[in-house]
């Protein structure tokens, strides 16, 4: 486990398809064949939104995200970084600037979104952002990133959209915590950002969970 700060990154390689990808604690995957840094849902735009709105919220959420977004760039030197589905949250607001200005420092990165839901982008936005390019889905080497699990694809998928979690019972109280889930065709990514709420109840059956805490990751 190596620590920074207030961050710390434990790590669980799994192998899918006879590639190596390693999971992290701080909600990100690293494909390790293609260099490429994976992730899901940071809703970027979502506190400022509910500021918009009149629900007071403090900026440092998005703040954090970044941190530990950087952070895991720092650790794997990626070459690329693909985000699967709702990059944004509300369209282009202020913590939309906020996000340009972090994504400037990393101007060799490429940088592929595979839009979700909620990533609604204007050509004038998606210029903004310095994506590499967008799209609807994306196959690399026989993976397809699609934000939510299709049904009618054959490849193996990796998807995002529901934010996973499990229920784990100690002998206090029943603890809520994120996951990873993977099955024979699919790996299911946490959301990024941790301002979004778990869902417990519609994620995968019978595959593996991988659930961490802020310094630990464990199989179940």
């Amino acid at each position: 486990m190596l620590q920074n700060n207030n961050l710390n990154i434990a790590i669980k390689n799994i192998t899918v398809k006879s590639q190596i990808f390693t999971l992290t604690n701080q909600r990100a995957v690293f494909w390790k064949k293609e260099k490429a840094l994976i992730l899901s849902d940071l809703h970027i735009g979502k506190t400022a939104h509910f500021r918009k709105n009149g629900i007071a919220l403090a900026n440092h959420i998005m703040k954090n995200d970044l941190e530990r977004l950087s952070f895991l760039i720092e650790y794997f030197q990626p070459e690329k970084f693909i985000v699967v589905g709702d990059l944004l949250h509300a369209g282009d607001n202020s913590d939309v600037d906020a996000f340009c200005s972090w994504r400037n420092q990393y101007p060799d990165l490429h940088f592929y979104l595979v839009k979700g839901n909620h990533d609604r982008l204007s050509t004038a936005l998606e210029k903004k952002l310095c994506l590499t390019f967008s799209t609807d889905s994306l196959t690399v080497d026989g993976f397809t990133f699609v934000h939510d699990f299709d049904e009618t694809l054959s490849e193996f998928q990796i998807t995002g959209h529901i934010h996973p979690g499990i229920i784990l019972n100690s002998a206090v109280k029943k603890i809520r915590l994120p996951c990873f889930v993977q099955t024979n065709n699919q790996l299911l990514l946490p959301a990024f950002s941790e301002f979004t709420g778990l869902d417990t109840k519609n994620i995968p059956k019978g595959g593996k969970f991988f659930v961490f805490t802020d310094s630990e990751i464990h199989e179940y």
